[in-house]
């Protein structure tokens, strides 16, 4: 049967925090990006779910215990005689929230609006059903997730180990700027009506949480009116950083690249650095000290809105040298690291596409 949320919810109106803020509270503070502190009340119930009312409008939040909102995000409550919460929670997952928004700037949504939607209620035994299955498999695709995290961590933990911090430098290795080890240029800028040349290209939305990219054919692919010059064309080895972007935080962001025979060029946003022939240095030693706490505090981005990294900045890069043999050590390990990574990865995304379907199946 098809319900209006208006018959099956109860949307809770966030408020401003300022009065009940308290960094000991027993409560956390939802906004429509997660938790954004403590207080000391509560306006939703256990197992309800957070909609941004601005800014993240598609990005639901399940939370199983009582919290305080805030004024940009509502609350929705089930009514749980006819509808399980978190039956409730993957339907706002697969609905698509964006079709009510009538702005052009910050994206909102109306209490009005929302309380208009309608979905299907089935009987409770089959909500159940669908939570049970959607549940398992979110269960596996945060397993996989968290071992995705802690193959990280002991890459972080054996580099520490072997190297020491590259700022203090404890093992007092010689010292070169990233410039003596090779050369660096900005990405190329093309535009929307480029047409006849087709050609793989790595953006800043391409590096997410990877360390390597050798799986060239999964990256967009854009069009230009003649084949880039050879300079703009990636090689084996090649570390691309995200030279530009609106979040501090991200400027600096590095990847490897494996390309092969594939062809690959990159974004105006990016900057590559390539080594020189005659260097003695592991890439993936080498992408490890970037992508350090303390040498990735060297390459913030500079700028008053969007944050920009440029190749004076990684000029003044220092990156520790130690033995060869040290290095080939440490990179052989991260090999293997990242071929376990790998699969993990595959299987996160047949679980992702699992997950999809059942969805589909479910809602629709």
């Amino acid at each position: 049967m098809k319900r209006k949320f208006a018959e099956v919810l109860s949307i809770i109106n966030g408020r401003n925090q300022k009065k009940v803020e308290n960094p000991n509270g027993k409560y956390p503070i939802y906004g429509s990006g997660g938790v954004m502190g403590y207080a000391d009340d509560y306006l939703c119930k256990e197992d309800t779910v957070v909609l941004g009312r601005k800014g993240n409008i598609n990005k639901p939040i399940f939370v199983d215990q009582k919290f305080w909102n805030v004024d940009t995000a509502f609350g929705l409550e089930a009514c749980r005689e006819i509808l399980l919460p978190k039956y409730l929670y993957y339907f706002c997952c697969r609905y698509d929230f964006e079709r009510h928004n009538k702005t052009v700037t910050i994206p909102s949504l109306t209490k009005k609006d929302l309380l208009e939607i309608e979905m299907e209620v089935p009987e409770l035994p089959a909500q159940n059903h669908a939570v049970e299955v959607l549940d398992a498999i979110q269960e596996n695709i945060s397993n996989r997730q968290h071992v995705l995290t802690l193959l990280d961590e002991l890459v972080k933990s054996r580099f520490v180990e072997m190297f020491g911090d590259p700022v203090t430098n404890p093992y007092c290795w010689p010292i070169k700027f990233l410039t003596d080890l090779g050369s660096c240029k900005n990405g190329m800028n093309f535009h929307r009506e480029d047409e006849g040349y087709k050609i793989h290209c790595l953006g800043v939305g391409d590096f997410r949480n990877f360390s390597v990219i050798s799986d060239i054919e999964k990256l967009p692919i854009i069009s230009l009116d003649a084949a880039p010059a050879q300079d703009y064309l990636l090689q084996n080895e090649d570390i691309v950083f995200v030279r530009s972007n609106g979040n501090k935080k991200l400027v600096g962001r590095c990847v490897a690249v494996y390309p092969d025979d594939v062809p690959m060029t990159f974004s105006g946003f990016c900057i590559r650095f390539r080594k020189s022939r005659t260097v003695d240095i592991q890439t993936r030693y080498l992408l490890q000290v970037l992508k350090s706490d303390g040498v990735k505090m060297q390459m913030e981005g500079r700028g008053a809105n969007i944050q920009n990294l440029n190749q004076k900045i990684l000029a003044q890069v220092k990156i520790p040298i130690p033995p060869l043999g040290l290095q080939t050590q440490f990179s052989t390990f991260v090999h293997r690291v990242e071929a376990t990574k790998t699969t993990v990865r595959a299987q996160l995304a047949a679980l992702t596409t699992l997950r999809a379907k059942m969805m589909q199946e479910f809602f629709g």
